[in-house]
């Protein structure tokens, strides 16, 4: 990228002039679409591998931890989402309580997205990560003993907060030395370790939980052996290149001189880029509501509304998340020539087309409507990690793009609380069967008004596309 265009990539502090509102609003239709000379030098990416092959060992190294720390923390989220109807049984509670489980972990992952984003950015990515992990790991070895409600509560607050850091500093890891040319398939490719996690905890979940005598406590501990393996992967390599450069410029040789320099770049990151982390909280709160309305209720739906028995419910969740996989790829790539925003807008346009069958389907077509679903709800998710890495302050990738995503996930962190109060007052009578709710109408609705909400963010909001992830300083 030559000077002239990545100073055109600077962000400036907002104006508030009628003539500056005014021309942003006009360039948020101008601007949506990518200009021809724009997709014209983007042609040599028509090959998604293509750019691949410019990473280095020690550039895969960094991108596969990453990939596998966030497939981890789905792998330990979703855990609980396919259990909620066995940890109702056992700790005799009704669907609705355990659920507030889920609501407490999203809840408190912008606490450890704050902490663990502060540590990353001020002393590196490598420690604060495998300091996560130890806390994950240790955390579900909990989870598998607990015995009363009260206990469940009180783990899963805590496993929110050790959750919560793992996003920012996986993100930064992985993209921050990537190739400029390879950062829009790895994004997508990175982001879809979520929908990764949960398709190897709907396998592991019959491989473990319905054949073991422990059941569904099995499973979270097969998963806090999976840690360790990270924990040395993660040891054995060094801190990120752009990350040691950014120490090497900006820290003074004594550890008071260090503070107020960090001290000052955030006074000066905060004074340009406050209305953009506004957005991007807005923004994640958009996609979280999209991914957890559509995701933690769904396999209860399956079984108890839908009376799925577990091969088929295993069938429709490993359709779902391979749609996921698939969509996060495509999307991540295509944004090369569509942008960042156009990308996500198609996503919604696509995902809302795709409610009815996955909702309301009775057939085997079920499966290729949530297939589709997911390919689209994790399509716009594909485009996330590097569109918020470029919004982010350079100094502050790592806080900024954990806390926005957290804080997103805090704003929807009641959406299958929501959704399975709501539901209760839709009883279905089934013969023999108590407690049978009409989720899936519930979820339509609400997955309706969360693509319409996402769409009109993504169309209003900035961009940033092909900004220099390497450079020092990006405020003008």
């Amino acid at each position: 990228m030559d000077e002239d265009q990545n100073h055109q990539r600077v962000i400036r502090p907002p104006q508030f002039t009628s003539k500056a509102i005014k021309h942003y609003l006009k360039t948020r239709f101008t601007e949506l679409i990518p200009s021809k000379e724009e997709m014209k030098a983007n042609k040599h990416l028509l090959n998604p591998f293509k750019p691949l092959t410019q990473m280095t060992a020690k550039q895969w190294n960094f991108f596969g931890i990453a990939f596998w720390g966030w497939t981890l923390d789905a792998f330990d989220y979703f855990a609980v989402s396919l259990n909620v109807t066995n940890i109702a049984h056992s700790l005799d509670r009704s669907t609705k309580d355990i659920t507030w489980g889920i609501t407490l972990v999203l809840m408190l992952r912008s606490v450890g997205a704050i902490i663990f984003g502060y540590l990353g950015d001020r002393y590196g990515r490598k420690w604060p990560f495998i300091g996560n992990l130890i806390l994950l790991s240790v955390l579900q070895i909990a989870t598998g003993f607990i015995n009363t409600y009260k206990q469940f509560l009180g783990v899963r607050s805590l496993f929110g907060i050790a959750m919560g850091g793992v996003f920012g500093n996986a993100a930064a890891t992985a993209l921050d030395d990537a190739p400029a040319d390879a950062r829009g398939v790895l994004s997508g490719i990175f982001q879809q370790g979520y929908a990764f996690g949960y398709l190897l905890v709907v396998i592991f979940q019959r491989a473990i939980t319905d054949t073991t005598a422990k059941g569904w406590r099995s499973l979270f501990w097969f998963s806090s052996g999976l840690s360790v393996i990270f924990i040395v992967w993660r040891a054995f390599l060094p801190e990120t290149d752009a990350f040691i450069r950014h120490k090497q410029q900006t820290l003074e040789s004594t550890e008071e001189s260090s503070n107020k320099r960090f001290l000052i770049q955030a006074k000066q990151a905060l004074k340009t880029y406050w209305l953009i982390m506004i957005y991007l909280v807005i923004l994640m709160a958009a996609f979280n509501f999209m991914s957890h309305g559509s995701q933690d209720l769904y396999p209860t739906m399956l079984t108890n509304q839908l009376n799925f028995d577990q091969n088929q419910s295993t069938l429709t969740n490993s359709l779902a998340n391979i749609g996921a996989i698939v969509g996060g790829f495509f999307f991540g790539w295509s944004t090369n020539f569509i942008g960042r925003r156009f990308a996500i807008i198609i996503c919604c346009i696509g995902g809302g087309a795709m409610i009815y069958p996955w909702a309301f389907v009775r057939n085997d077509g079920i499966n290729a409507g949530v297939l589709f679903l997911q390919f689209f709800v994790q399509g716009a998710w594909g485009t996330c990690p590097l569109h918020l890495s470029e919004l982010s302050p350079p100094h502050f990738r790592s806080f900024v793009t954990g806390v926005s995503y957290q804080l997103g996930n805090l704003a929807s962190s009641a959406s299958s609380t929501i959704e399975a109060a709501i539901g209760e007052r839709f009883p279905i009578f089934i013969e023999g069967k108590e407690d049978v709710y009409d989720y899936a109408k519930v979820m339509a609705i609400f997955m309706g008004c969360v693509f319409v909400f996402l769409l009109v963010v993504a169309l209003f909001g900035p961009e940033n596309r092909g900004a220099d992830l390497n450079a020092e300083s990006l405020i003008d």
